[in-house]
């Protein structure tokens, strides 16, 4: 496969460089492909030139090995803390509920906030990288972050909702943002930074999981246990800064507003990639937001309810890693997508109908199943032909599916509610896991234009 030499117009507006060719070199193989292959997902049609609107970061020198050992670094960080806050919360609900005593509507309301603030705050990520720079976007979004977690601190109820609103915001813009900044500065290593960042994200949900019920214990209040992950959050800010001092001293400033996504949605690529990210998330942050507090109902205690859920996610860790590996071989891609919704479906199957005191083994099949995230993220990152349309598909398929699959935490507290038991709630998500394989298949049929 050799590279197609960008349009002219697109070398006005970027300087020439070895990995930007490779990374807009037309794909013809399904699959994941190597660094240099761009998504199996591809435009429909070539254009003669950036599209109307095209941010384009330009870079005006080579970055330095010191620069790449940095961005690395904050990579990892913000990896920690992508899931942390959200987990970490998930594994003291039932507790912050008996302190704090908010009824069962604010439960219900308190995991959703993350994916409607995915969705809401999601949405400007392309606007703001537009504007201001991926950079700049990002270290903005981690002092969101460090600042609402902090917040969810003061043990108040109303401090824990207005503290998860700010911190999940933040968290939004950095998860829309992060596949473009992957693209831009580790073109040439997009799947490994890409399992890298995923790998992180997940140790940092897993740790927080495991350590928060301890934590709250020692401490004597759950509030305090939640506000302290702000202090990774906050070092996730700091080891950021010195990347985005470096991009605003060596990089132009972008110009115009960048790609709009919405438009997207009308192509069969977007339309496609929307839906998988949106049953993938519906699943994860359902199963995310309520599984520990399902199994402590069930009967666990609350220590041995944060061990399964730490289970669950550590499986996960390895399981992205292995995805990616088989979904990059040549031809492997759809059964990898197979493979992980037919574990996901599994792990559901076993809940349901498993006694509680096995539920290491649901727990170990659905955290396979979560596996499918870093999948996804690199098609996204690997999609698009230049930053600009990276950052508008991940902003179409993270905003709207996000906003989709707030449906998934919600409706299962107030299934919960209603019912007084998790049989209806898991057989919808077992439903679920059969209709994402559907979409893998559809996503996968290389015909995806």
């Amino acid at each position: 496969m050799s590279a197609s030499p960008p349009p002219a117009a697109a070398r006005a507006s970027h300087p020439p460089a070895p990995v930007a060719a490779a990374e807009n070199a037309p794909n013809t193989t399904p699959g994941l492909g190597t660094a240099a292959q761009p998504s199996p997902v591809q435009p429909k049609t070539a254009q003669p030139g950036p599209l109307p609107g095209n941010a384009a970061h330009v870079l005006a020198a080579p970055k330095t090995r010191t620069a790449v050992v940095f961005s690395v670094i904050a990579l990892v960080l913000i990896g920690l803390n992508l899931r942390a806050g959200i987990t970490g919360a998930s594994a003291l609900l039932h507790d912050l509920q008996l302190v704090l005593g908010y009824g069962p509507l604010v439960a219900a309301i308190i995991p959703s906030i993350p994916t409607l603030c995915f969705a809401l705050a999601g949405a400007a990520t392309s606007w703001l990288t537009g504007k201001v720079g991926v950079e700049k976007a990002i270290l903005l979004s981690l002092a969101l972050l460090a600042g609402g977690l902090l917040l969810r601190g003061i043990p108040a109820t109303g401090m824990l909702v207005a503290g998860t609103v700010v911190g999940m915001s933040g968290l939004a813009v950095c998860n829309v943002a992060m596949p473009s900044f992957i693209r831009e500065h580790f073109a040439a290593r997009t799947s490994l930074m890409t399992a890298v960042y995923t790998v992180t994200m997940t140790t940092g949900g897993t740790l927080t999981s495991v350590a928060v019920v301890p934590l709250a214990q020692a401490l004597g209040s759950p509030s305090a246990a939640v506000g302290s992950i702000g202090i990774m959050a906050l070092a996730a800010l700091l080891g950021f800064l010195p990347v985005a001092l470096h991009a605003h001293r060596h990089s132009a400033r972008p110009a115009g507003a960048g790609t709009l996504p919405w438009p997207l949605l009308r192509t069969r690529k977007g339309a496609l990639l929307t839906a998988i990210f949106t049953l993938q998330a519906l699943l994860a942050y359902a199963l995310l937001s309520w599984f520990p507090y399902m199994l402590t109902t069930l009967g666990l205690s609350a220590s041995e309810s944060g061990l399964m859920f730490g289970v669950m996610q550590l499986v996960s860790v390895p399981a992205g890693v292995l995805l990616i590996a088989l979904g990059s071989r040549p031809g492997m891609l759809r059964p990898a997508f197979y493979l992980v919704s037919t574990t996901m479906a599994a792990g559901v199957a076993l809940l349901l109908f498993l006694p509680v005191s096995l539920s290491i083994i649901p727990a170990v099949f659905l955290g396979f199943g979560l596996g499918i995230f870093p999948l996804v993220m690199v098609m996204i990152s690997r999609s698009g032909r230049d930053t600009a349309e990276t950052t508008a598909l991940s902003t179409l398929a993270q905003s709207t599916g996000y906003l989709l699959a707030t449906a998934g935490p919600f409706g299962m507290g107030m299934l919960h509610s209603a019912t007084g038991g998790w049989t209806l709630p898991l057989a919808l998500l077992l439903v679920l896991a059969v209709v994402q394989m559907a979409v893998a298949h559809l996503l996968t049929s290389g015909k995806v234009k």
